[in-house]
């Protein structure tokens, strides 16, 4: 067991996620008082004590280890500048831990999941790569490669974003909630259709209710991006997804409209009927995730196709005339080690996507994988930097670049999701959202809506309620909780 000692919870949030990157696997539990001796049979248990007192003017940081390892550094208290000094303690517990474990963490003590956020709002203050590179690796104890990667892509999404309105324009997010089966990792707001199928038009008609009030709402802006996800959309039935889009046409205005996504994801719910039904209306860019290669792994994780519906339904796009689709993978997948991403790398070379998106499983709370622990023990779940520069190399000989980059807690291998293209592929609302940069309007159950005021450099958030039958009943609440939010950028 780890114990994290806090005269207070100040700084619990960061350092909290930094000390259990350091152990992988391990129990870390959060105590507040401060002790000099173990004296509790409890926490005889205890293999390693981050201590956190707070005193006038100062934090003294401590660290006990096994063998008799004691450390203490003392961090003086900035009063004018608490950032400064949340980030100096967050240094002093990387350099202790790296020291006890002898190993280094590729993003140092950045905790947060959007580390290119440091990078862009630096180039957009107009400080040069070699600047930014410089505070990434001093302040923040980033690797070089990590730092690279993070500089490379902050130009490339500056690039990107060129002709984005950040003030009168806007991006929407549209929520289904529906797939087919749920896979073991997944936290997201999804449900299986089998068992939803009755009242999907419930649904859907609470959905066009928040349309038609979010059109209202904001018919004096300009509609960027829009992105429909889940879930899986493509559950939904043709004549339903012809519907939603059609209503989606005659409330917004597409104008000023760069990008349209859909998820298809899921192969297994993915038919010519439905993909007509896209082209029909202009999507501009689908997803067709296969997550592995691997029919094994596919089984074990609860995705119910095969291989060969994900090359199916990929060369059914492409002859329906799709020309930028995405492919997400995640590596640290159960059971997959170097061998089994090299071959789903190699498919995907074959079949030569135009974005990848490269995820670092991450298994959260509401994971099947995390509830059930106990019943999956035997899975090994292992992702290496090898494994990572292996999936980048590949992107690369497929003529992508990385544009986007996004890290999560519990993350396998402490490494982070980056989405690479071929030039003028990039998914811009994916950048919007993540670099929070552009208000998102996000509709449908479990969605959550981002107003960015950027003159004040001020973010506000309204999220709509996950259980779909609490959605469909409290949708003139998700709304009002919407007209709340605009107001509070004005």
């Amino acid at each position: 067991m780890i114990t994290i000692q806090f005269g207070n919870r100040e700084f619990l949030n960061e350092i909290f996620p930094l000390v259990k990157s350091f152990f992988p696997g391990e129990e870390v539990v959060v105590t507040d008082e401060v002790v000099d001796e173990v004296v509790d049979e409890a926490v005889e248990e205890v293999r390693v004590r981050i201590s956190l007192l707070y005193l006038v003017g100062a934090i003294v940081i401590r660290l006990n280890g096994e063998e008799g390892v004691c450390k203490e550094v003392t961090v003086p208290r900035n009063s004018a500048d608490r950032m400064e000094t949340k980030n100096e303690c967050k240094r002093t517990v990387y350099r202790l831990l790296a020291e006890y474990t002898q190993r280094q963490l590729p993003w140092g003590s950045l905790t947060g999941i959007r580390p290119t956020k440091i990078a862009l709002s630096m180039l957009m203050d107009g400080h040069r790569n070699v600047e930014i590179a410089a505070r990434m690796r001093e302040e923040y104890l980033v690797s070089k490669e990590k730092t690279a990667l993070a500089v490379a892509i902050a130009n490339r999404e500056l690039h990107i974003l060129k002709d984005i309105d950040y003030v009168e324009g806007y991006s929407m997010y549209v929520g289904i909630p529906f797939c087919p089966s749920t896979c073991l990792y997944c936290s997201f707001t999804s449900y299986p259709i089998s068992g939803w199928e009755n009242r999907i038009e419930e649904y859907l008609q609470a959905l066009f209710r928040e349309i038609n009030g979010v059109s209202e709402m904001c018919g004096h802006k300009k509609l960027n991006s829009v992105y429909m996800g889940g879930g899986t959309p493509t559950t939904l039935t043709p004549d339903q997804m012809d519907r939603l889009l059609t209503r989606l046409e005659e409330r917004f205005s597409y104008e000023h409209l760069l990008e349209f996504t859909v998820e298809a994801g899921r192969p297994d719910s993915i038919s010519r009927e439905k993909l007509r039904v896209l082209r029909s209306h202009g999507i501009s860019r689908i997803s067709v995730n296969p997550q592995t290669m691997n029919q094994k792994t596919l089984d074990v994780i609860g995705r119910r196709h095969t291989v060969e519906q994900t090359v199916e339904a990929f060369y059914m796009a492409r002859e329906l005339g799709f020309d930028n689709i995405n492919m997400d993978i995640i590596m640290g997948l159960p059971g997959e080690g170097a061998e089994e991403v090299a071959h789903t790398l190699e498919v995907l070379k074959e079949l030569d996507p135009d974005n990848i998106t490269v995820h670092s499983l991450a298994i959260k709370r509401a994971a099947r994988l995390n509830m059930f622990r106990e019943e999956y023990r035997d899975l090994k779940i292992e992702n290496t930097e090898e494994i990572m520069n292996l999936a980048a190399d590949t992107a690369r000989d497929m003529g992508m670049e990385p544009y986007y980059l996004y890290r999560q807690k519990n993350m396998a291998g402490n490494f982070e999701n980056v989405g690479y293209a071929k030039v003028d592929k990039a998914g811009i609302y994916n950048i919007l959202m993540m670099e929070e940069m552009q208000t998102i309007m996000a509709l449908g159950a479990g969605s959550v809506s981002k107003l960015v005021v950027p003159s004040q450099n001020r973010i506000e958030r309204c999220g709509n309620v996950k259980d779909v039958p609490t959605y469909i009943g409290r949708i003139e609440e998700m709304l009002e909780r919407k007209r709340n939010l605009l107001a509070d950028g004005v």
